[in-house]
């Protein structure tokens, strides 16, 4: 999130005219398809869309990976799109495999396939994407890795991850301020999840540091104890580079920070820090150094916890709609 989005400065107030323009397409745009003036696809199985309503990374899909491997214990079988953001490809649909580059498909799309083993496809046409997983899959349920204002693709729920940290900055909408719509459309989602912080009426999110392993020998797992004492280069490229460097920092360990673009794609002389000091990554970022020979990186996986509540909802509330599509359907 820009600097500029997060108070309500001189210069976003000067940009205010224009976020006013675009919320008023925004609200048109979304009630032109309320009103079937634009067409939605509808889907013959459950279509859950996990997004937010604020530029940059909120936790979207550490909440997909939990919420499938959930439903996948439950019985259903999961199918899951995304948008690639940040692959070269051309060729859509485009089904992910656990082993796909990351400069093709995206980092997301890979952490998903490989921590849910869920057939994965990614298109920027998610409604085609969608319809192209039920083909080469036998997914009886749906979930849209963000899309939640691809309005085209047909949903049954709406869940909105908010970051419990920086909100909604300044509450103005682009450009003034980092809202894709206004904060009023909370109001028509099904579920609010925010990470770490929530409010009244919103489940909470925990990413919880696990472990550290090795890039170049991910067998060698170690402990934060390992770390400890020793000079860290800490390396993000993610939506929020500050909360993954703190939450190493509440570890106890002594890092440099290194922040970079979100989807930034690694090359090799970006660790050229003049030592042999360790280098510590995101899952995320983990996925874009595959085939560096450097010993010096490590990566910090995380545990993700989800309310019980929150998911036995969205449970109770996929099993009813899967009832009422079969039904309809016969």
């Amino acid at each position: 999130m820009l600097k500029i989005w997060q108070k309500k400065i001189f210069l976003a107030y000067l940009l205010w005219p224009l976020s006013l323009v675009y919320a008023g397409f925004i609200v048109l745009r979304r009630k032109l398809y309320q009103l079937r003036l634009l067409r939605i696809n509808n889907l013959s199985v459950p279509v859950v869309v996990v997004g937010n309503i604020t530029v940059g990374g909120t936790g979207k899909t550490p909440v997909v990976i939990a919420l499938a491997r959930f439903l996948k214990e439950k019985g259903w079988r999961p199918g899951i799109i995304s948008r690639g953001y940040g692959g070269n490809t051309q060729h859509f649909p485009c089904l992910v495999h656990q082993n796909s580059n990351a400069r093709e498909v995206g980092d997301e799309p890979i952490l998903i396939a490989r921590h849910t083993a869920c057939p994965t496809i990614i298109d920027p046409n998610r409604s085609r994407g969608a319809k192209s997983l039920l083909k080469r899959s036998n997914c009886n349920i749906i979930i849209s890795d963000d899309g939640l204002q691809h309005l085209s693709l047909g949903r049954n729920i709406e869940i909105v991850v908010v970051d419990g940290e920086r909100r909604f900055g300044n509450n103005f909408c682009l450009p003034a301020g980092p809202l894709r719509e206004p904060v009023s459309r909370l109001n028509s989602v099904d579920f609010v999840i925010s990470k770490e912080t929530a409010q009244a009426n919103e489940f909470k999110l925990s990413l919880i540091p696990d472990s550290f392993y090795q890039l170049i020998q991910n067998k060698n797992k170690q402990t934060k104890e390992f770390f400890l004492g020793k000079k860290i280069h800490a390396v993000a490229g993610i939506g929020n580079p500050g909360q993954f460097f703190r939450s190493l920092r509440k570890l106890g360990l002594k890092i440099i920070e290194h922040p970079f673009p979100d989807h930034y794609l690694f090359k090799p002389r970006d660790f050229n820090y003049g030592d042999d000091a360790i280098v510590i990554m995101t899952e995320k970022d983990a996925v874009k150094c595959v085939g560096f020979v450097d010993a010096r990186l490590w990566c910090l996986k995380t545990k993700t916890e989800l309310d019980n509540n929150f998911l036995n909802a969205v449970l109770n509330r996929i099993t009813a709609i899967s009832k009422n599509l079969k039904s309809s359907s016969s």
